[in-house]
């Protein structure tokens, strides 16, 4: 107890200190720290404009091994297209439905081709619906393409 004292009679005094303000100080200060500690993280990662790594002007790079090799899927309105190196093919759709009977068989034929490769990406067109891209992630996946990356670039 403090005591103030002035004269003849000293009166004691009950101090307490109200630490409410004190705590909603603390708790904001801390949740800024947390916010800008995150982000401070997400500003470090690498972004580039390709999935394959960046490309050189150097002309004597050797050619990529077989598993580097992109395979892409796209999901797009009239169906199914399949992009593997530099040959594309086509898996129209009929009525309502895509055809994956097609498309498992030929990822199944790529996939005796380049037995390493394990990586694919798919893109959508915006009104495709979910149930197809999905449909083709699953297709992927039971191919022997484990690793299914969605990319947010237009297909063309």
């Amino acid at each position: 107890m403090a005591s103030v004292g002035g004269g003849k009679g000293n009166k004691d005094v009950n101090v307490e200190l109200n630490l409410v303000p004190i705590i909603d100080l603390m708790s904001v200060l801390i949740t800024f720290l947390l916010i800008t500690a995150v982000w401070s993280q997400v500003s470090m990662l690498q972004a580039g404009s390709s999935i394959y790594g960046k490309k050189t002007n150097d002309d004597n790079t050797p050619p990529p091994p077989m598993a580097d090799i992109p395979l892409r899927l796209d999901v797009k309105s009239s169906g199914f297209r399949l992009i593997i190196g530099k040959e594309t093919f086509q898996y129209p759709r009929s009525g309502a439905t895509y055809e994956t009977a097609g498309l498992a068989a030929k990822l199944r034929e790529i996939k005796t081709t380049y037995p390493e490769k394990v990586d694919a990406v798919i893109t959508t067109d915006d009104d495709v619906n979910y149930e197809w891209m999905i449909r083709g992630m699953d297709t992927l996946n039971k191919s022997g393409f484990p690793s299914v990356s969605v990319s947010t670039v237009a297909s063309e």
